[in-house]
C-alpha cells in the first residue's frame, strides 16, 4: 500500500501544477478546451482519499505489530512454561522409578519376616508338644516322688526329677523368649506392611496427564523412606571356622567356663569371658564384684574396653557392636545387693555405631525386678569427657560410662563404694552401683554382669 500511495502522489501533484498553469490561462482558452480538463477536480478527490487512505493503512500496521508483539512475548511465556513442565514430568517419572524399587525391597523384606515367623511358629507348635509331653513326665514323676517318700525308691529318682523340673523351667523361660521374638517379629511385619501400603498409595497417585496444560506448575513428589533395624539377613557363618561369639564355642561342645578367642564378623578377633552353663552359653561384656578397677574411665577406653577378663572389666562398645550385627542378641543383666538377693532382667536391643554415641534401645523381655533402662527410647552412651548435647551433668554425678536419659537413675559403671556398718551401701550423690526403676526404690548393689546371648533358632531345635 505504501507504494501504491507514493506511486499517485507525484501524479497528484503533476496534476495540481497543470492545474494551476491551465488556470493561469483558463480566460483565454475557449470553453470546449476547459470542459477537457474537468476530470482534474476528481483526481483530486482521489488523490484525497488514497492519502488518508494511506494514513488509516499505516496505523493499522502499527497496530497490527504491537498485536504481533504481544502474541510473540505470550508464545515466549508458554515455552518457557512448556520446558518447566517437561522438567517437572522428568522428575515425576524418576520419583516413581524410586518409589517402585523401594515397594520391591519392602515387599521382599515383609516376604522374608513372613517366612521367618512361620518358622517361630513351627518352632513354637513344636515346643508346645514337648512342653505337654515334659508335663505328662512331670506327672508321672510327681508319682514316682509319692512312691519315694513311702520309701519304694532310692536317691537316683531324686536326681531324676530334680533334673527334669529344672529342664523344664528352663524350657518355659526359652518359650516365654521365643513367643517374646514372635511378637517382635510381627511388630515388624506390621511396620513393614504399613510402608508398602503407603508407598502404594503414592504410586497410585502419580499420573501423568494427557495434556501438559493440566499439570500445576507447583507441583512437586516427595518420597520418604524408613529403614527398620534388625532386618538384616547376612549369613552367619564364621569366618575362616573362628567362633563368633561364645555360642560358637559351646556348640563346638565345650562347657567350660573361662577367657576364649572370638571373631566376629567383619571384624578382628579378640578375647572374651564365657560363662557356660548346662544349656547356655553367655558372652560376659561387664562384671563388677570388689571395686579392683577403677570404672571412671575415658570415651576412648570405654570404646576399647578395661580392664581383666578373669575379674572386673569392660569388653568395649566397639567389640559389643561387632558383636550385636550379626545376630539378634539377648542382652542378660545380673544384680546382686549386699544381702546376697540375687535379680536379673533380659531385655531384646539395638546399638548403634560409634557416630551415634553407641544408642541403645532396649525392649524388656524377662525379669524378676523392675526395669530401669527406659524402653524404646534411644539412650546414647556417656562418659565425663563426652556427654551428649541435651546431657550436661556435673562431675561429681557423671562417674563412669553408661548409657543415660538423665544425669540421676541408674548406673552400674560407678564408683564402686563398700558398706559401712551395718550391711548397707554409702550412698552418696552419683557413685556407687545402683539400680533405680522409674517407680520405685533404689538398689544398692554389690555385683553386676552384663551378658549377651545370641537367639538363633536352631537353638530351639
Amino acid at each position: 500500500m505504501k507504494v501504491t500511495v507514493l506511486i499517485l502522489l507525484p501524479l497528484v501533484f503533476s496534476a495540481t501544477t497543470q492545474k494551476n498553469e491551465e488556470d493561469a490561462d483558463f480566460v483565454s482558452l475557449p470553453t470546449e478546451t476547459r470542459s477537457r480538463f474537468a476530470m482534474l477536480d476528481d483526481v483530486r478527490i482521489l488523490a484525497n482519499g488514497l492519502l488518508q487512505l494511506g494514513h488509516g493503512l499505516k496505523d493499522f500496521v502499527h497496530k497490527t505489530k504491537g498485536q504481533i508483539n504481544e502474541i510473540l512475548q505470550k508464545l515466549n511465556v508458554f515455552d518457557k512454561s512448556f520446558y518447566d513442565l517437561s522438567e517437572q514430568t522428568n522428575e515425576i517419572r524418576e520419583k516413581e522409578v524410586e518409589l517402585k524399587e523401594q515397594t520391591s525391597k519392602l515387599q521382599e523384606n515383609n516376604e522374608e519376616l513372613k517366612n521367618l515367623s512361620n518358622k517361630i511358629y513351627s518352632q513354637m507348635e513344636y515346643l508346645q508338644q514337648d512342653k505337654v509331653q515334659l508335663q505328662t513326665k512331670i506327672v508321672r514323676l510327681e508319682e514316682k516322688l509319692n512312691h519315694i517318700t513311702e520309701g519304694q525308691h532310692g536317691e537316683q529318682d531324686h536326681k531324676e526329677v530334680a533334673a527334669l523340673k529344672h529342664y523344664v523351667e528352663q524350657q518355659d523361660i526359652n518359650i516365654q523368649r521365643l513367643l517374646k521374638v514372635v511378637q517382635t517379629q510381627n511388630t515388624q511385619l506390621d511396620y513393614q506392611n504399613g510402608q508398602i501400603k503407603d508407598l502404594e498409595d503414592k504410586l497410585s497417585n502419580v499420573s501423568f496427564p494427557n495434556s501438559i496444560r493440566s499439570l500445576p506448575a507447583s507441583q512437586r513428589l516427595d518420597t520418604h523412606s524408613s529403614v527398620h533395624p534388625n532386618n538384616s539377613t547376612e549369613s552367619t557363618q564364621e569366618p575362616n571356622g573362628q567362633p563368633r561369639d561364645c555360642n560358637d564355642i559351646y556348640n563346638q561342645g565345650e562347657r567350660t567356663s573361662g577367657i576364649y578367642t572370638i571373631r566376629p564378623n567383619k571384624s578382628e578377633e579378640f578375647s572374651v569371658y564365657c560363662e557356660m552353663t548346662s544349656d547356655v552359653a553367655w558372652t560376659v561384656i561387664q562384671r563388677r564384684a570388689d571395686g579392683s578397677v577403677e570404672f571412671n574411665q575415658t570415651w576412648e577406653d570405654y570404646a576399647n574396653g578395661f580392664g581383666d577378663l578373669a575379674g572386673e572389666f569392660w569388653l568395649g562398645l566397639k567389640k559389643v557392636y561387632s558383636l550385636s550385627q550379626q545376630g539378634d542378641y539377648i542382652l542378660h543383666i545380673e544384680l546382686q545387693d549386699w544381702k546376697d538377693n540375687r535379680r536379673f532382667v533380659e531385655y531384646l536391643f539395638t546399638l548403634g555405631n560409634e557416630d551415634t554415641s553407641y544408642t541403645l534401645q532396649l525392649s524388656q523381655v524377662l525379669g524378676n525386678i523392675p526395669s530401669a533402662l527406659s524402653e524404646y527410647t534411644p539412650l546414647q552412651f556417656s562418659t565425663s569427657d563426652h556427654q551428649s548435647q541435651h546431657l550436661k551433668c556435673p562431675t561429681e554425678i557423671s562417674s563412669g560410662g553408661w548409657w543415660k536419659a538423665t544425669c540421676g537413675g541408674t548406673n552400674l559403671n560407678g564408683k564402686y563404694i563398700k558398706p559401712k556398718g551395718r550391711a548397707k551401701a554409702e550412698r552418696r550423690r552419683g557413685q556407687g552401683l545402683y539400680w533405680k526403676p522409674e517407680k520405685g526404690r533404689m538398689y544398692s548393689l554389690r555385683s553386676t554382669k552384663i551378658m549377651l546371648y545370641r537367639t538363633d533358632l536352631e537353638n530351639f531345635d
